[in-house]
């Protein structure tokens, strides 16, 4: 007899948001790639992050919004389900949306690393090539573990055509639709 070589059948996108809405408060679940996946809590310096980027966006964008940890709806057909640490809309750009945003409209989506097993893969890897899936024209990742900041645009296919890497320090200019210029020279004070 030969052995099956068929693979264990994928869980629906309907199944994870089912199984996401019973989880634990502390517990959040994403949906990459078929997988269930489990997003790390923020630590402090993540916070602090988050903030500072978020006070940068409102001084140059009064018009935009950053929302944290907003799920979105990722990947080919909005089959993922990501946990964005930030997500940079309009102003009253997720009036009526519930807990997972159709990516339309979202200029910018962000994620800080953690310091954890997975963060390679998923926010190197996974998370640019479901935000550019999804149409989402700015991807920012502020890459704790070798202190850069990256800026992932012109999405295309499903995969960002534009890849740029600055140190921390750099000034970064996020480019159009958000058309903001970040200067990172305080980000060096969250170097581990």
């Amino acid at each position: 007899m030969i052995p099956s070589t068929e693979q264990q059948p994928q869980m629906s996108v309907e199944e994870f948001e089912q199984l996401e809405r019973h989880a634990p408060e502390t517990v959040w679940l994403e949906f990459i790639k078929g997988k269930v996946q489990v997003k790390p809590v923020p630590d402090g310096n993540h916070s602090e992050i988050y903030m500072w980027l978020l006070e940068r966006c409102m001084q140059a964008r009064p018009d935009l919004r950053l929302h944290p940890e907003r799920g979105l709806k990722t990947e080919a057909y909005r089959r993922g389900r990501a946990r964005a640490d930030g997500v940079l809309v309009p102003k009253g750009g997720l009036k009526g949306h519930g807990e997972w945003s159709e990516a339309d409209g979202v200029l910018m989506a962000v994620e800080i690393t953690s310091h954890d097993s997975d963060t390679n893969r998923r926010d190197r890897i996974d998370k640019p090539d479901g935000y550019a899936a999804a149409g989402i024209p700015v991807y920012l990742l502020v890459d704790r573990d070798d202190c850069s900041v990256v800026v992932f645009d012109q999405p295309e296919d499903g995969r960002y055509r534009h890849e740029e890497k600055l140190p921390f320090g750099a000034t970064v200019k996020l480019p159009e639709p958000v058309n903001i210029t970040l200067d990172t020279e305080s980000l060096k004070e969250f170097a581990d």
